[in-house]
Parts: C-alpha cells; sequence; structure tokens
C-alpha cells in the first residue's frame, strides 16, 4: 500500500484531472479539522450537541435495551435487487449488472469488513462502483480505512469505479487507484460491450465539500449516448437531470440509520426532498436509487433500517 502522499505530490498526481482551485479548495476545507456530524447549517448544532452526541445516543439506547440489538443488525448486510430502466440502453447492456456499496464507514466496526465479504461473495455482477464515505472520521489518518478496503475490493470480482465522500480524504484516491479502482473525479468513462457502450461518470463529494461539478463530469459524453452518474449524496439530483443523465446512483443519508417503528427516520441530513432520500425515485428523465449503505455513522448501530449492498440490473425500457 502506497503511503498517503503530502500535498506537492498530491497536487502532481492530480494535474491534468482535476483544476487546481479545485484541489487547492478542497484541501483547505479537510485542513479545517473534523466536520460537523450533522453539516455545517447552524440551526442544527444544538441538535448535534445535546441529542445526536455519540455518548449520550449510546447510553440512551443502552438503557432502552436496543444497543447489542442495534450492533447485531449493522453487520446483517441485505442484498437489494434493483431494475434501472433506460430508455436508450444498447441490447448489449440489457440485464448487465451493477454491484453498488456505499457509505461503508470501515473504521466503525473490525468486524464489517468480513461481513461485507461474505455478503457479496455469491453475487453476480459485471462491474462495481462504490459511491463514497469509506471511512467514519472526517480528519486525521486514514490508513485504518484504507487497510480494510484493500480487503474490500480484492473480493469484488469485477472492474470497480469510485466517488469520493464527504468522509473521504482527496488524499485517497491514489491508494484507490493503485488498489485497482476508477476514482472518478468530474469525470467519466466509458463502458464496452460487444462493440456497445455505456458511460459512466462521477463527481465529487456534493455535500460537504461542495465540489461536484455535473457539467464537467457529463462534457466528454455523446448527448445522445446512455449515461449513469454516480455522486455520494442524491442533493445533486436537479443538476443530474438538467444535464441529461439517464441515472444517478448515490448514497450519503443511510437511510436515517436509525429509524423510528414505522420506517420513520429520525434524520437524513441532506440537503433535498425526502422522497430522495432512500431506495429508488424519479425526477423528469431521470431514474435514482439512494442506498441507505453498508456501514454506520456516529455509532455502529441501526434500527429499523438495515444496512444493504444493491444490485442494479440494467433494462432496456
Amino acid at each position: 500500500m502506497r503511503p498517503v502522499p503530502g500535498d506537492e505530490e498530491l497536487r502532481e498526481w492530480l494535474a491534468g484531472r482535476l483544476d487546481a482551485a479545485h484541489v487547492e479548495a478542497r484541501l483547505s476545507l479537510e485542513a479545517l479539522g473534523p466536520q460537523p456530524a450533522l453539516g455545517t447549517r447552524l440551526f442544527l448544532r444544538p441538535i448535534e450537541k445535546w441529542l445526536f452526541s455519540e455518548p449520550k445516543m449510546r447510553a440512551a439506547l443502552r438503557l432502552m435495551g436496543l444497543y447489542e440489538r442495534g450492533r447485531r443488525n449493522a453487520l446483517d448486510i441485505r442484498v437489494t435487487p434493483h431494475r434501472v430502466s433506460i430508455p436508450r440502453l444498447p441490447q448489449a447492456f440489457h440485464g448487465y449488472r451493477i454491484l453498488q456499496l456505499s457509505d461503508l464507514h470501515l473504521d466503525m466496526n473490525d468486524e464489517l469488513p468480513d461481513a461485507l465479504i461474505r455478503c457479496v461473495a455469491a453475487l453476480e455482477y459485471e462491474l462495481a462502483v462504490l459511491t463514497g464515505d469509506y471511512r467514519y472520521a472526517t480528519y486525521g489518518s486514514s490508513e485504518r480505512c484504507v487497510r480494510a478496503l484493500a480487503q474490500v475490493r480484492a473480493a469484488l470480482d469485477a472492474p470497480v469505479y469510485a466517488v469520493l465522500g464527504n468522509h473521504d480524504s482527496l488524499r485517497i484516491a491514489p491508494a484507490l487507484e493503485d488498489m485497482g479502482m476508477r476514482v472518478l473525479l468530474n469525470e467519466s468513462a466509458v463502458i464496452e460491450r460487444a462493440g456497445q457502450h455505456l458511460y459512466l461518470a462521477g463527481v465529487d463529494d456534493p455535500h460537504f465539500f461542495k465540489l461536484a461539478d455535473v457539467r464537467r463530469a457529463r462534457s466528454g459524453i455523446p448527448a445522445s449516448a446512455p449515461s449513469i452518474l454516480l455522486a455520494h449524496s442524491p442533493e445533486i439530483y436537479a443538476e443530474a437531470a438538467a444535464a441529461g443523465f439517464d441515472a444517478l446512483l448515490c448514497g450519503h443519508t443511510h437511510g436515517g440509520q436509525i429509524r423510528l417503528p414505522g420506517q420513520i427516520p429520525l434524520l437524513y441530513n441532506a440537503r433535498c426532498p425526502r422522497r430522495f432520500c432512500a431506495g429508488a425515485w424519479t425526477y423528469r428523465n431521470l431514474e435514482g436509487y439512494t442506498s441507505v449503505g453498508v456501514g454506520a455513522s456516529l455509532i455502529d448501530v441501526r434500527l429499523n433500517c438495515p444496512p444493504e449492498v444493491v444490485l442494479h440490473s440494467l433494462a432496456l425500457a
């Protein structure tokens, strides 16, 4: 595993892929220190301080007798099948399967990498996509997360494409590509099958860093070509639709992670309507899927919201 690069080495590695202003903005924000758990909106700060603090949540769940059950739930990863209908999909891609893993937060629970590897071992798919948040920490070393992610990557029997989330440092991108992933940084790639093509684009984090450039990611894709956008958060749904993408695969929300009975989430932490925050949705001509994620954030517990990997099957509409 290559060591995490210094700033100058990273700038050289990114030359020609991201402009200097993007890199400097990303590194400057990363240098500010740990991110607020509920984002930068000031009205959420008291809620974060008094309700969504790790010690208070852990103590409350223990008091209610839900803590150990929630920890078991967090390792019970489900496989969710989902059909993505694309009107201009080439015939060669009808039935093409894409495995989506989102919000792994591999540094939250040492048992999670093995649980995830067991979950995906028997699955069949042609492509895997990772939609961000590989660690829980938002500041400091990523080495623990990168080591665990290398184990997961070795278990994925297909080409892998990835984007970065709000918990991820730009500095991990070289390590991900050393593992054999292609990290899409406001970029696109073409997938070929039987002489036909499908375009896959990916953007930098839209939530905290706000450096997603949908137009740039779309710029190398022919207007009539089928295209899928990867993003960490559903918050760019309108931009994705306006840019002409057929589908958006994302995560970030954890589906709420802890839901009240009746599947009522306490919080999604996303600046978009709730209907975009979990599962399948449509907006104009855009098909979307927001994964509830594999891992957990703040506390390694899930209630009424099991973790998932999503097996998307493309279909000619």
